[in-house]
């Protein structure tokens, strides 16, 4: 079955500070990730395409993972950042090389819980919309609110939540989580990651069996066509080797039938960043 990663990074050290990987819980990712470092653990699990999603809220990283993508084989799309409250997003997004599917800001990290209801942010999200390309949503639980109010007031942009709006799944807690995210799942116009679980999880001690409630929420909330896998590599690396984060993912899909894990695992991320 053909397999479609549609989420992870590289990060390049040498090139620009990280400052988010100065804690000490970070160290074991603390260094630059290549595409060739993905390449082979990527093959072993049978994963042929790829989408590269913005790590900082840089334009010139975006231009350099949109450089990388059209030298390889391996990435068919680059999820990029540009500053959606900027005077000119239209201009900006026109500006860029070849290669963009979608734009995401790290709205986790925005103290207002309701950034994205800003109007400047509307009006930079229209401007996404506009160009035909996708928003993926960096949300944390608690913003999931503003999420839904942005959702549906732009029905015609494709949303794309990434990490399933980070549960916790350490503590084993669902709500408010699961009564959100069905509510952004009834919005018609909006995608689910399954990705980024294993890092809301135990690192040293989590199971599939830790994970499956979440997964299963998203599965039976978004309908597996509006799910994609998505392995959040190299950040997985602080729980999970590639290998364990692909087979955790079959696991979970263990119970759909071939046709839904193919949508899983291929068909929802081609429809939801029209990659060729």
């Amino acid at each position: 079955m053909d397999r479609i990663d549609a989420h992870h990074h590289v990060w390049d050290l040498s090139a620009r500070p990280h400052d988010w990987l100065d804690p000490e819980p970070m160290a074991p990712v603390r260094r630059t990730f290549t595409l060739d470092d993905l390449a082979g653990p990527a093959a072993a699990a049978g994963v042929t395409r790829t989408v590269l999603v913005q790590v900082l809220a840089d334009l010139d990283e975006t231009r350099e993972f949109l450089g990388l993508a059209a030298a390889s084989e391996l990435v068919a799309g680059v999820v990029g950042w540009v500053d959606l409250t900027g005077p000119d997003v239209a201009g900006t997004l026109a500006a860029l090389p070849p290669g963009l599917v979608g734009v995401r800001h790290g709205v986790q990290s925005e103290p207002d819980p309701a950034w994205l209801n800003r109007p400047d942010v509307r009006r930079g999200l229209a401007a996404v919309e506009a160009a035909g390309l996708t928003y993926d949503l960096l949300t944390l639980p608690h913003q999931l609110p503003a999420a839904i109010d942005t959702v549906r007031a732009l029905p015609g942009l494709t949303f794309v939540l990434d990490h399933l709006s980070k549960p916790p799944i350490a503590s084993g807690e669902l709500e408010p989580w699961r009564s959100r995210v069905r509510e952004l799942a009834a919005l018609p116009n909006v995608f689910c990651k399954l990705s980024g679980m294993v890092t809301e999880a135990d690192w040293a001690a989590w199971r599939v069996g830790d994970l499956r409630p979440y997964a299963e929420v998203v599965l039976e909330a978004f309908g597996p066509e509006r799910v994609m896998f998505g392995s959040d590599w190299p950040v997985c690396l602080l729980a999970a080797e590639y290998a364990r984060v692909a087979d955790a993912a079959g696991e979970l899909c263990a119970g759909l039938t071939e046709g839904e894990r193919a949508e899983v695992f291929a068909g929802t991320a081609r429809r939801a960043y029209k990659l060729h």
